[in-house]
């Protein structure tokens, strides 16, 4: 049984923090900021905005687009590093605002490549026939880590929430191939410190970034038969335009056959691939049938990539 997306919902707050913004409470620069990392502005929850209600919004939208019922959901998975609390997980706290009374639930901690974690994790239990239909959730309040006087790391991250049902699909459609990894040597990089806020070498993180995001879109891409010609989209985490692009120019795509939400939203960590396949397909980058390659990478080390066709 072929498993895929059978539909994708997101939630951004309101609030935008732009560079401009972050000039007034830091020693930085809107000019610095998009020359180094492509964005502008990002999203900010409110205090009272916790990732529960963020996930409930953007799996509505999902659910909505699947045409799949919230009593038909067997299993819901919420992948984030900022969960309301320790426990019970955000998984639990979404089946209950949405009624999912069926479905068993549970979180999946990979940072930003919690996304391609949890989509892998759900297309096996599809593929085996096990459940029928999935619910995954990319969501983050990174805003309440982030440390406001680090400047190298504020101007970075936002909040948001992405979300996909995950199903059986027609023959030749779905995942036609998936690579999962980690690294734990490289988890003193990027971490999350006593004092509950992101830390980062930005410097390792970038090399690790560049060179394990192309390995992965070139393995994904060889497992499942396919040639660079084949692929006609790719999703990578947006983490920094410039990762993005040494991606891109790994696969020899041009500039417009690649998702681009960094500027509007920066890094919103395990939401910023399903955010960014929404607005590619609202925007008619995707098209059914279209090969897409999706890869990320995160906290842990983590990565994933994903070889995809779209359509149901």
């Amino acid at each position: 049984m072929n498993a895929g997306i059978l539909g994708m919902g997101r939630y951004l707050p309101e609030k935008v923090l732009t560079n401009f913004d972050l000039e007034k409470m830091m020693d930085t620069s809107d000019e610095w900021i998009r020359t180094m990392t492509g964005i502008e502005e990002r999203r900010i929850a409110s205090d009272d905005c916790h990732s529960s209600d963020m996930a409930y919004e953007a799996a509505k939208a999902a659910l909505k687009d699947a045409e799949v019922n919230a009593e038909d959901i067997d299993l819901i998975l919420v992948a984030t590093v900022t969960p309301d609390q320790p426990f019970p997980t955000v998984a639990c706290m979404l089946q209950e605002k949405l009624g999912a009374k069926k479905a068993a639930a549970m979180d999946v901690s990979a940072a930003c490549a919690g996304f391609m974690y949890a989509m892998i994790t759900a297309s096996q239990f599809v593929m085996t026939g096990t459940y029928r239909h999935v619910l995954i959730v990319g969501v983050e309040k990174l805003s309440s880590v982030t440390n406001w006087n680090d400047r190298n790391t504020a101007v970075l991250f936002g909040d948001g929430a992405g979300a996909a049902v995950i199903g059986p699909v027609s023959e030749g459609r779905g995942i036609l191939s998936f690579e999962l990894g980690a690294d734990g040597t490289g988890a003193p990089h990027l971490y999350q410190n006593e004092e509950d806020h992101i830390v980062m070498n930005g410097r390792e993180v970038f090399k690790f970034a560049v060179r394990q995001m192309g390995e992965s879109s070139l393995n994904v891409i060889e497992k499942a038969g396919l040639t660079l010609d084949d692929i006609d989209f790719l999703v990578p985490h947006q983490a920094n335009i410039r990762i993005m692009e040494a991606s891109r120019e790994r696969l020899k795509l041009p500039v417009e056959k690649m998702a681009k939400t960094v500027h509007k939203y920066g890094n919103t960590s395990s939401a910023s691939i399903p955010i960014a396949m929404v607005d590619a397909y609202e925007t008619g980058k995707i098209k059914d049938d279209d090969v897409l390659v999706l890869v990320g990478f995160g906290g842990g080390l983590t990565w994933g990539a994903i070889a995809l066709r779209w359509g149901r």
